[in-house]
Formats: structure tokens, sequence, C-alpha cells
């Protein structure tokens, strides 16, 4: 674990009405285009974005999760066109839309600063993350686990395609993110912030189940498929963290992994809270 002297930031950004202009200029994360039943209805109830359109494939089952989302993206002013199911597939730029599909303003990412800013920061960095589907999991998961950001970085990592935003099942409506030129320089960014960087290692000395870091301001960080953690990446981390494990698998997936990990992060700052 680094000696480095850490100091916790007093006080927490308001990270969705106050963005730095520097966060918010350029076309955003991507996001636009949000194809699946769960991702339009948190879509509409977050309200955070504005919304065009929603396409409604035609014939569809009567649900009453359908009933919702046409109902609040009526109350929002969306066009909501009823349409072929062939439309709908065209409309999402991917497969497995369940029928309702919807075209939104781009998510913007916010200043990485504000993110480290927060007292009780709990951020996910993922180091070059290419699956969209991990990466719309992975956000799934920390969101659910009740972290406050992510981070990823500007290039060799997937985006927020519509694949990514189907996964992640609305998590991308609640959870800032920032985008950055690189995940070290990033995780050197953080440590000057006050906050821990734990990296997810399957030769890591530490476990995840015995990270006393967790309980201050952390962020874990997730290596790429295949390959891990970057070098450099890893030589930023304070600690270096493993899973256990008690099979013949070698590994787990990075979305398994992260869902792992937020959610022992989330029980140790409870447990602190709950003192």
């Amino acid at each position: 674990m680094s000696s480095r002297e850490r100091r916790a930031p007093e006080g927490t950004a308001d990270l969705y009405p106050g963005r730095r202009a520097s966060a918010t200029k350029g076309k955003g994360l991507g996001g636009d285009r949000v194809p699946g039943r769960r991702a339009v209805r948190e879509l509409l109830v977050a309200g955070k974005r504005s919304v065009r359109t929603v396409w409604i494939a035609e014939g569809q089952d009567k649900n009453a999760l359908l009933d919702e989302i046409v109902e609040l993206a009526s109350a929002s002013g969306a066009d909501v066109r009823f349409v072929d199911a062939e439309r709908v597939k065209t409309e999402a730029h991917s497969d497995g839309s369940q029928g309702v599909v919807a075209q939104a303003a781009p998510v913007q990412p916010v200043a990485l600063d504000d993110l480290a800013a927060q007292s009780d920061a709990f951020l996910v960095v993922l180091d070059g993350v290419t699956d969209p589907r991990n990466l719309g999991a992975v956000l799934r998961c920390a969101e659910t686990a009740g972290a406050t950001g992510a981070v990823f970085p500007r290039h060799r990592s997937a985006s927020l395609t519509p694949a990514a935003v189907k996964a992640a099942a609305g998590a991308i409506e609640y959870l800032p993110i920032a985008l950055v030129g690189g995940v070290p320089g990033a995780l050197e960014q953080l440590s000057r912030a006050g906050v821990w960087s734990v990296g997810l290692d399957a030769d890591g000395k530490a476990s995840v189940y015995d990270l006393a870091v967790a309980e201050g301001p952390v962020a874990l960080v997730l290596g790429a498929e295949g390959r891990g953690i970057s070098r450099l990446a890893s030589q930023r981390c304070d600690v270096l963290a493993a899973i256990p494990r008690h099979g013949h698998v070698e590994s787990l997936n990075v979305a398994a992994a992260a869902a792992v990990a937020c959610f022992e992060v989330a029980r140790r700052r409870s447990a602190i809270r709950d003192q």
C-alpha cells in the first residue's frame, strides 16, 4: 500500500446542474440510441436528457412496462411512434431491443475533479474494456452497488453504443461518467484528491474481502478482457487485490468481477455507516 499522505477534499460537487464547461463540450459519450424496455423506462423517469422520439413495435402483447413507457414518453413531449418490428430494429442499431428504442440527447461527461471531490467517492475505473456489453454490465453493477461515478479513457475503450446502453439497463441515467485521456494519469489525479485506488488483479496480494481502504474515498480499477490492467495503471494503484478462487476456472470476466468487487465495497461502506 502506498505511503503517500491522503486528505479527502471537503464538500460534495453537484454533478448535474453545475458541470464544468470543459466537461460538457463536444458530442458527449454517446448513448443517444437507447434500446430495451428497462433502459428506455429509466431514461424517461430520470428526465436528465431530452428525448426526441420513442419507437415501439406494433403487435406486442399487453405489458405494464410498455404502457408505462408510452405514458412517460407522452408526458415528456417525446414523439411516440408505433411502427413495425423491423423499423424498431433498424432504429435501435442493435439486436435485442425488446420492441422499444428511444432517440435522446447524448450522455455528457463530467469532470474527473468533480467525481474526486465527493467525500464519499466510490468510483469504477475501466482500463481498456472494449466489449460494449461488458461495459454496460459493469456500469449497471456499479450503479446498483452505489458507486458515485465511473471513469474510462477516450481511446482504446468501448463507448456507449446501443449494445452498451441496453446492457446498462438505465444505469447511465444516474451514474456520472468522466472521460479521461489516460487511466494512469487519471489515477494520479485521483491520488492527489485523496482517493485510494484498488486494482483488481488475479495475482494481487490482497483480497477484495479485506480492503480497509474501501471504507473511504476509493476507485476500483478494472482491466481489459484478457490482458487485465495495463502495467502503467497497475503501478499507479495503491493496492492490487484478487477475488479468491475456489474452483478450477482461472478467472472471472470483467463484468462478473465488477459485481463481486463493487458489492464488497458497498458492504464495507454500509457496515461503517451502521456503526
